[in-house]
């Protein structure tokens, strides 16, 4: 991939989707890792460090000091307004109030707390006729590697059509701070996650697998070119085959067959 035109591309693609809108700028969750950093850069150079606000939206009990310090240097290298918010607050609420709610829920509570923080950035988007920006990439798109209406809910996904080491080499071009580019990729929704390890694969394989699918190659022979196992294949084609609703709108039956016309002759 040519990098360099890609990032132009990238940029006047926020520029005019943004003005399109009729929005005044850009709300970022910036998370302290690299596809929330590298977006926060994008948006600056597309709409000016005056019309773009960086959110960071941690759970204090849980996210790691070292995500919040890089949040805010991203924050504090681009001269952005900032904001930080403590999620746990309103997760404690809602857990207390739904009967059924239990820290052994993993996944369920990990999904709630991506909405709650979606919740607060489109708040603050509404508020100052902003556009909530994604920062997703290829690879989690793909894999439905996101919470469904949390970090998927947003109005346009700028490094959605990177994948994750694209956006590696991006973020080299773009200046972003190399501890966060050699991070360990997490989505901070519960203790010790790691996406690599929740993944069961690098996403250097990963990345390179999907690829290879999209271009018409056979599950078989890109598993035997990288030297996956057949677990790491079958878990990789799984994701892509049940996520594949988080990337349609809901579905709706056809009635329109049965409507008789508004319009006679």
């Amino acid at each position: 991939m040519d990098i360099n035109r890609s990032k132009d591309i990238i940029v006047e693609f926020i520029r005019e989707n943004v003005r399109e809108a009729g929005c005044k700028g850009a709300v970022v969750g910036i998370s302290g890792g690299i596809d929330s950093a590298l977006t926060a850069y994008l948006c600056v150079e597309a709409l000016g460090k005056e019309n773009v606000l960086g959110i960071h939206l941690p759970e204090f009990s849980l996210t790691p000091a070292e995500d919040v310090l890089d949040a805010t240097e991203v924050a504090d290298r681009l001269g952005i307004e900032f904001r930080t918010i403590d999620i746990s607050g309103p997760l404690k609420a809602f857990l207390e109030a739904v009967p059924d709610s239990g820290q052994a829920l993993h996944h369920a509570n990990g999904n709630l707390k991506a909405r709650i923080r979606m919740s607060i950035l489109y708040y603050y988007a509404n508020t100052r006729n902003m556009m909530v920006v994604g920062t997703g990439n290829k690879t989690e798109l793909l894999l439905g590697y996101f919470t469904k209406y949390g970090d998927g809910g947003v109005d346009i996904e700028p490094i959605g059509d990177l994948y994750k080491t694209e956006v590696r080499a991006m973020s080299e071009l773009a200046g972003v701070p190399r501890a966060i580019i050699d991070k360990a990729p997490s989505a901070g929704l519960w203790a010790g996650q790691t996406d690599e390890g929740e993944l069961g694969i690098t996403y250097d394989v990963v990345d390179r697998f999907l690829a290879m699918l999209l271009e018409g190659e056979k599950p078989q022979v890109a598993q035997n070119t990288l030297c996956m196992t057949p677990e790491q294949r079958d878990s990789v084609l799984a994701r892509v085959g049940a996520n594949i609703h988080k990337r349609k709108a809901p579905p709706l039956p056809e009635l329109d067959s049965l409507r008789r016309p508004y319009i006679t002759v």
